[in-house]
């Protein structure tokens, strides 16, 4: 059977473009269609839903808020929380004083004694004075006292403990020598955030060695 395609190529041409302007129309329509519904669901969310999300915030923070202002003194309450909060503050920054006693026995010579201490603890300041055997011993004193080293149980580096060491006075007869040594030291020796080990030259026998701890101290003059 033979069939003759009557439609002139013109007429073809004609509806094959009209198909592709359906095509065309209907993908359009559908693109703004779904277009517009996200635009509509975005105006939605920014107009009606944040809008309704702000108003319950501000309505819970209104209600806290006059729950807070109901409480009795409340202002005293709050001081009291924020000087709580600082005690961890000033705990760290607290001196251990009670070491000083331990590093006077590990640097004090066994043939010298303290009759004098002062620390400032602010300034990091000492000032040691008492007597000695001889003028020798003090000037050993003031050596170790230069060149004792020390180390943080978080750090093994070791560090000079005391510094502008100096032999402020010194008086000698035919008994004994008194002196008065001043230096600064690391505040770190005496922090309680880590454990301190002292490191003494091997130049002296100290009061630690002798086991008479007890005698590093002696009452001064009157």
């Amino acid at each position: 059977m033979i069939q003759f395609n009557l439609l002139p190529d013109i007429k073809i041409q004609y509806l094959k473009a009209k198909r592709q302007k359906h095509v065309v129309i209907l993908v359009a329509v559908l693109t703004t269609t779904v277009s517009l519904a996200v635009f509509i669901l975005l105006l939605t969310t920014v107009f009606v839903l944040q809008k309704k999300n702000i108003s319950d915030l501000n309505k819970d923070i209104s209600s806290s808020s006059k729950q807070l202002q109901s409480v009795p003194e409340l202002n005293k309450i709050l001081t009291v929380q924020n000087q709580l909060g600082t005690l961890t503050t000033l705990h760290d920054q607290k001196v251990v004083s009670s070491r000083l006693l331990d590093y006077l026995t590990q640097i004090t010579p066994a043939n010298t004694s303290v009759s004098k201490l002062v620390a400032d603890y602010s300034l990091n300041t000492m000032t040691i004075g008492g007597n000695a055997s001889g003028l020798s011993s003090v000037n050993t004193y003031t050596d170790t006292l230069k060149f004792t080293q020390f180390s943080t149980s978080a750090n093994g580096a070791k560090r000079n403990a005391f510094s502008n060491v100096a032999l402020k006075t010194f008086n000698r007869n035919n008994d004994t020598t008194t002196y008065e040594i001043t230096m600064k030291y690391d505040p770190a020796i005496f922090s309680n955030k880590q454990q301190i080990t002292l490191e003494v030259p091997k130049i002296i026998t100290t009061r630690s060695q002798t086991d008479k701890p007890s005698e590093v101290f002696q009452q001064g003059a009157q």
